[in-house]
């Protein structure tokens, strides 16, 4: 079942995220008290009484020139054919302005269902105001205080007038993927490379990203979730709040991830904070694919090389898959997706008990571990306990007799009997007896 989508649009700075972040419960768009922050169109889900609905917050439209302006006059016309029904939300406070009436010039060329939502409608200034919005001609007007809760149930009430009552949805088991990396390194690009449209505003400025959008595409008939984020800096860097806010916001999307796609921007080549984004991921036991972008612009390239060098600096990360790419020109980028679908059934795949057992007892037999003070290790038992990541636990006679070199051992042999590749494997060893 595809749920009706609702879209907020307006001038900058008029509450549109905070009435988003209300509507839907929790804070994914970023509020600043400045204009301007939100840029790329912002989606969420809102489940009111018996309704749901998918709901997605937009960038400002301001009529003065502004870098991110035309762009952003796009997303939201995109955002508006996307809708059923789209809330105009205007500042009660401010009262009527020309970027208002622009707004509203957009809307009635759409001739989608229109509820102008007057906000910051909480004393006695912002009621003066409150009549000045009807000059706009739409039929329906409700004041609202978004920051204080005021009018909200009455606008859900007037959005889902029309809606069909919800019904029991299915498990989400779309793979999800997350594409991760610094600023300005080509995420957004890869992106709209994918999707074919443009679904994310790009730009050469760094940072232009700075929400985390989901994307749902097609691929070989089978649908999945691409979740951009905005680009990770060092934390000692990060001074504005709104890069704190995207920081956090990032970590999270890794979370949400199934998949993440770290990319590298091939003119600069590999930087310690680069290293220490897919520390972010490995910690989450996340599929890992590392991009390399950019790979039109290397002098001479030699993939061969490359590939040399990205093994030594990512020594934690030998399991996972490079491939090489040009998000802007398209070059290679078909070789990308398969890789998706391999580390996808890999992070889900279980392996029979009696095969595993197989494996670790002859890998055992072949390379006994070394004895300590009289005393040498034994494996009595392994069972597969998870997956996403896949998960060993091994019984043993005691624990703490598990040097790391022969647990990287067993990781190895495991690796080597059943495919495993783009994901991280976790051995856990437990005494005999005690629970599992």
């Amino acid at each position: 079942m595809k749920y009706p989508t609702v879209a907020l649009v307006g001038r900058p700075n008029v509450g549109k995220s905070t009435l988003f972040n209300k509507l839907i419960g929790t804070k994914v768009s970023i509020i600043e008290d400045h204009p301007g922050v939100t840029r790329d169109r912002i989606y969420g889900e809102v489940k009111y009484r018996d309704y749901h609905f998918s709901l997605i917050d937009t960038g400002g439209i301001d009529v003065s020139q502004d870098l991110f302006q035309n762009e952003i006059k796009v997303q939201v016309e995109i955002a508006i054919e996307e809708s059923d029904v789209v809330v105009f939300v205007v500042d009660g406070k401010e009262g009527l302005t020309a970027n208002d009436k622009e707004v509203s010039s957009m809307l009635f060329k759409s001739g989608k269902r229109v509820i102008v939502a007057i906000n910051k409608v909480d004393n006695k200034q912002a009621n003066h105001h409150l009549y000045d919005f009807y000059e706009l001609g739409f039929s329906e007007y409700i004041p609202i205080s978004a920051e204080h809760n005021t009018g909200i149930y009455e606008l859900l009430d007037a959005i889902v007038r029309d809606f069909p009552v919800d019904e029991k949805q299915e498990e989400d088991t779309r793979v999800k993927f997350s594409v991760i990396g610094r600023p300005n390194v080509g995420k957004s690009s890869l992106i709209n490379a994918l999707l074919n449209e443009e679904r994310v505003i790009v730009s050469n400025v760094a940072g232009t990203t700075r929400d985390s959008i989901d994307s749902v595409f097609k691929y070989h008939n089978e649908e999945f979730v691409i979740i951009d984020t905005a680009g990770m800096r060092k934390k000692g860097k990060v001074f504005e709040s709104v890069e704190k806010y995207s920081l956090l916001r990032s970590l999270k999307a890794i979370d949400r991830s199934d998949i993440c796609l770290l990319v590298i921007n091939a003119e600069e080549g590999v930087i310690e904070q680069d290293k220490h984004i897919a520390g972010y991921a490995l910690e989450k036991g996340k599929g890992l694919i590392l991009v390399v972008n950019k790979w039109d612009t290397v002098e001479n390239p030699n993939i061969k090389e490359y590939t040399t060098m990205l093994r030594n600096e990512f020594q934690f990360l030998r399991y996972a898959p490079i491939v090489f790419l040009s998000a802007l020109t398209k070059k290679r980028i078909h070789t990308l997706m398969p890789e998706v679908l391999k580390v996808a059934e890999n992070i889900q795949r279980e392996v029979k008990t009696s095969v595993l057992n197989d494996v670790i007892n002859d890998s055992y037999a072949l390379n006994l571990p070394p004895s300590y003070k009289g005393k040498r290790l034994k494996i009595y038992f392994v069972h597969q306990a998870g997956i996403k990541p896949p998960k060993f636990v091994f019984q043993v006679n005691h624990k703490g007799l598990v040097h790391f070199s022969y647990e990287r051992y067993l990781e190895n042999k495991i690796r080597e009997n059943f495919d495993f590749t783009g994901t991280p494997i976790v051995l856990q060893f437990k005494n005999k007896g005690d629970d599992a």
